[in-house]
């Protein structure tokens, strides 16, 4: 932790040098320092006790944890908060070289975001007894959010390489009417529609990215190479799109192999854990996981429609998870220096087919106020084997189900890098979908304010 610290202090000191300059800019010789640092106060009619690491803090998003009402602080839920630095120098005619290097925080207890902590901070609990926590691709890196470096070319495009977010993400992002915000959006608190099923590619390690833009029209190509630690196989993304008028469109296909759903153990795994061979192979409870490991492919078209001040967004994706082809053994090495101590490749007897479907409208009141409405729906067919087959009910995760969820968030910037905001989602899962769950829905109402630079 205080090789973190050290490392923000000192990109705040580089911070002050650039509010120095006379124009008071934050980039002074092609080095930007930027952040975000967002906190709010939320009541949650079926929540979860804030985590220090857990990188929304709190569980906006209904989950199987979610048990009473409370209120918690609640950080994050605009924008996740982060500190950043990224450049760019020209070192010919046309082409730049560029940087980014990005790490999201807990502003509730000045943490880096670790999600994986979360899981494993919860390990051997009952669902009443746990905090927030969910699978990510934040893992408590030192820069959990980016760390790249490339060249870009207004005439060639830009190419990226490092750890980065995937071609879907991105596309999530911009074309979700409410910015893939933490606490008033699914796609935000969940990264099962920008990870192509699984959270935890959101983000790819070791990966190579590829964007170009000729006049309307855009293209995009992502490559995560295997054979690397949290990276089992390979992954790969496509995007082409283009801009009309006031309108932008977008088609993606992503394929993924060994995606990793991981989650805290149960009490026996914890048990199991405690034996001389775990020890052996260096797995505790203390930085051990499960995980259901599967091979993902998705395709998706999400578009927008610029009328001044109203602007409508619409998106769909449909993914398919089989079992994986490359079935990965107990003891691997997940992402953030964590373990998978227990394996699941055979959670897929049939192909799961799941379908997310959102849309929205965001309106500018004034120039400083706008208002954002947004419906999302998730629909899960069966996947079951057995007597389980065609079922509907909460029988098992297998079976069918539905999630639905609505939110309407007010945003009003008081200056230019500070707003302050209030709003709700709320959200409701059946069938298979609310399988194991304590309830089935949950309504978040919210405020806060956000200071960005």
């Amino acid at each position: 932790m205080r090789k973190y610290l050290l490392s923000a202090a000192a990109l705040i000191a580089m911070a002050g040098a650039a509010n120095a300059a006379d124009d008071g800019s934050m980039t002074v010789a092609g080095i930007t320092i930027y952040g975000t640092v967002d906190m709010g106060i939320m009541y949650q009619t079926h929540g979860v006790p804030l985590n220090d690491y857990f990188p929304t803090g709190t569980t906006e998003l209904v989950y199987k944890t979610v048990n009473k009402s409370m209120w918690n602080m609640s950080p994050s839920n605009l924008g996740q908060s982060k500190l950043g630095i990224k450049g760019a120098e020209e070192i010919m005619d046309g082409l730049s070289g560029i940087f980014k290097l990005e790490t999201f925080f807990n502003p509730t207890s000045g943490d880096t975001s670790d999600a994986l902590k979360s899981m494993t901070q919860n390990n051997g609990r009952s669902l009443t007894q746990m905090t927030s926590n969910a699978d990510s691709s934040i893992a408590g890196q030192m820069f959990n959010s980016a760390a790249i470096v490339g060249l870009s070319s207004p005439k060639w495009g830009t190419a990226t390489f490092g750890r980065q977010t995937g071609l879907l993400a991105d596309g999530v992002a911009k074309y979700d009417p409410q910015s893939a915000s933490n606490a008033f959006s699914p796609l935000g608190w969940s990264g099962t529609a920008g990870g192509s099923g699984d959270t935890q590619d959101r983000r790819f390690d070791n990966s190579a990215k590829y964007l170009v833009q000729v006049g309307p029209a855009r293209a995009g190509a992502m490559y995560k190479f295997s054979g690397y630690g949290g990276s089992a196989y390979s992954a790969q993304e496509y995007e082409v799109g283009a801009d009309y008028a006031h309108a932008s469109i977008d088609a993606f296909y992503a394929n993924v192999k060994d995606a990793i759903a991981a989650g805290p153990l149960t009490g026996p795994q914890v048990t199991s854990l405690m034996t001389p061979g775990a020890a052996q192979f260096g797995m505790s409870s203390v930085t051990a996981l499960s995980g259901i490991v599967s091979d993902n492919e998705t395709f998706g078209v999400m578009a927008m429609y610029d009328a001044g001040k109203p602007k409508a967004f619409v998106g769909y994706e449909h993914i398919t998870f089989a079992n994986p082809s490359h079935p990965l053994s107990p003891g691997f090495d997940d992402i953030g220096g964590y373990t998978l101590a227990f394996t699941n490749n055979n959670f897929y007897p049939n192909h799961k087919e799941l379908d997310i479907v959102w849309t929205g409208l965001k309106y500018a009141v004034t120039p400083k106020f706008d208002v954002t409405g947004a419906y999302y729906h998730y629909d899960q067919n069966n996947f079951a084997s057995g007597s389980l087959a065609g079922c509907s009910s909460t029988a098992a995760p297998q079976c069918s189900g539905q999630l639905n969820a609505l939110s309407l968030v007010l945003d009003y910037r008081l200056s230019k890098r500070f707003d302050t905001y209030a709003g709700a989602m709320w959200s409701q899962v059946t069938g298979g979908l609310a399988s194991g769950y304590l309830h089935n829905n949950t309504i978040d109402p919210a405020a806060g304010i956000r200071f960005t630079f």
